[in-house]
């Protein structure tokens, strides 16, 4: 009888870390990242949880006549801040994998 007091200390610790896990996701989505382009002519916010939540564009960079630029800053700004995002997740929540080598996980 003594492996299942084993295995219920280790499901006690795996709900704790599911609960710790949890409230590390929820304040990712608290958190802003922002990526700017075009010498800040374009800024994008997005949460931890990559929403995009604000475009906000300098009137000097909209131009009937070169849309494609403004999209270009639009998608470099995106990218820049979803990877700020990212990374930022990724060593929130590693933390809680770290010495698992569970593959796919963070």
């Amino acid at each position: 009888m003594r492996g299942m007091g084993n295995m219920q200390g280790m499901m006690k610790q795996m709900q704790k870390m599911q609960k710790k896990m949890a409230e590390a996701q929820e304040e990712l989505g608290t958190q802003h990242f922002e990526g700017v382009a075009g010498g800040g002519m374009v800024k994008v916010t997005v949460t931890g949880h990559k929403e995009v939540i604000n475009v906000a564009l300098d009137e000097s960079v909209v131009d009937p006549e070169d849309i494609e630029m403004l999209q270009d800053l639009i998608v470099i700004a995106t990218n820049e801040a979803m990877k700020k995002a990212e990374e930022t997740s990724n060593s929130t929540m590693g933390q809680f994998t770290k010495g698992l080598n569970l593959p796919g996980m963070f």
